[in-house]
């Protein structure tokens, strides 16, 4: 906790959420959603707070930007976040442009107590320090303070409409520069498409989008950084090995379309018991007889079909995953604990980083809750995501020291003064910047 005087480092709170469904029922979702989004701020009490979002605006962005402002406004100007007088953020509201929208929005809020905190400028390749509130949006292109890019159509054909893309900001705290990326990847187009093969095609086109963003931040254009990626990566279990391990006793029926031949539906049952049926899979459709599986231990038993990110693992760290699937959860605002079956429920959204990110995590033997990893509104209906969160301190001095930059010494204090509590209101409106 930032309070206890003998931790030391910055306390540091990464968020990633998928909040598509709080804009498409912002009247029952938003309140909750942001009373357990502040209860987690708090609880950790951050010097440096992260949050990534996708699908920002829900998926009739147009009819949806009255909930976005206001949504905006809450997150800058509510008593719960008083002590966070300086911000950033960055929304892409560019939702005519099929050529760059991506849907992402990114906010980042400086505690009034954070002293050595500066960005970095992409253009300019120098840092700058940071100070007031500001908002950047729609052609986010033109803002030197990120980069910014949309997958090209062809790494996922099927999908006409794709709004999959990164957007990457890099920041110097206590003297030490890493890469925060807002990423949000491929999804499963068809349930019985992705049972097919295992590996999955939908698995082959995010590993193929996560390469190429990994290669692209630890390029030869900027001096390397350590980099923490966090977003809806949209992983999903092994389909193949989960239904044939949850149907190991059962007996598939094939149901195909009378025109076509197609496959439509494959239904498992037991093959006693009346032969009570155990899973229906259809593109859309993964109904399951026992959702109590995926919430058991968190669902831990489940953990072994989740194998996306083994491709990564000389290249993405992440802690071990003690929260349940993150994804899909009831949208209907009385079911906090619900799965829809729609998809088979899957860890979604993910704090992964670089080997190098791994060191500046600063771990104390005498207290266990320096690090977390864990999931927001485990009983709440936060949307058909829950949000992922990981919350830490910065090891003083650790990783590598950031190039000289404006507004800062060169020899700063690595001191942090412990946040206090709320004082003064917030510093005025934010500027924006269309």
């Amino acid at each position: 906790m930032a309070g206890k005087a003998a931790a030391p480092g910055t306390a540091v709170l990464l968020v990633t959420a998928n909040v598509g469904s709080l804009f498409d029922d912002p009247e029952n979702l938003q309140k909750n959603w942001l009373r357990e989004f502040y209860q987690v701020v708090h609880a950790h009490r951050p010097h440096f707070l992260a949050l990534h979002c996708q699908e920002f605006g829900g998926k009739n962005y147009e009819a949806s930007m009255s909930h976005v402002d206001k949504f905006v406004r809450e997150l800058l100007s509510s008593d719960a976040m008083t002590e966070y007088s300086r911000a950033r953020v960055y929304l892409d509201e560019d939702y005519k442009s099929q050529e760059h929208f991506t849907a992402l929005g990114s906010f980042y809020f400086l505690h009034e107590s954070l002293k050595n905190i500066s960005q970095f400028d992409f253009k300019a390749k120098k840092y700058k320090k940071v100070t007031g509130k500001e908002i950047y949006s729609d052609t986010l292109e033109s803002t030197p303070m990120l980069e910014k890019e949309k997958f090209p159509q062809d790494y996922f054909p099927e999908c006409k409409w794709s709004r999959k893309g990164f957007i990457r900001t890099r920041w110097c705290l206590a003297d030490c520069a890493f890469d925060l990326v807002n990423i949000h990847l491929f999804h499963d187009a068809s349930n019985l498409v992705a049972w097919e093969t295992s590996p999955s095609v939908y698995s082959g086109i995010r590993h193929k989008a996560l390469g190429y963003v990994l290669d692209r931040i630890i390029d030869q254009r900027f001096e390397k950084a350590s980099y923490f990626v966090f977003g809806d990566f949209n992983f999903r279990l092994d389909s193949k090995s989960v239904v044939e391990t949850l149907c190991t006793k059962a007996t598939m029926q094939t149901v195909r379309a009378a025109d076509t031949n197609e496959v439509v539906k494959l239904i498992f049952r037991e093959s006693d018991n009346d032969r009570k049926v155990m899973l229906q899979l259809e593109k859309k459709l993964f109904d399951y007889f026992n959702q109590e599986v995926f919430r058991d231990d968190n669902g831990t038993a489940l953990l072994e079909f989740d194998k996306e990110l083994s491709v990564f693992k000389d290249r993405l760290y992440e802690l071990d995953i003690s929260f349940p699937p993150s994804y899909p959860y009831s949208e209907d605002s009385s079911q906090g604990r619900q799965y829809m079956n729609t998809r088979c429920p899957a860890w979604c959204d993910r704090v992964l980083m670089s080997p190098s990110a791994k060191e500046l995590i600063l771990r104390s033997e005498s207290e266990e809750k320096v690090v977390t990893y864990d999931h927001i509104g485990p009983s709440v209906c936060m949307g058909d995501h829950k949000p992922v969160f990981l919350a830490f301190r910065m090891a003083p001095g650790a990783g590598k020291r950031c190039q000289r930059h404006e507004g800062t010494p060169g020899e700063t204090s690595l001191q942090q003064e412990e946040p206090r509590p709320p004082t003064a209101a917030s510093t005025g409106p934010p500027a924006r910047h269309r």
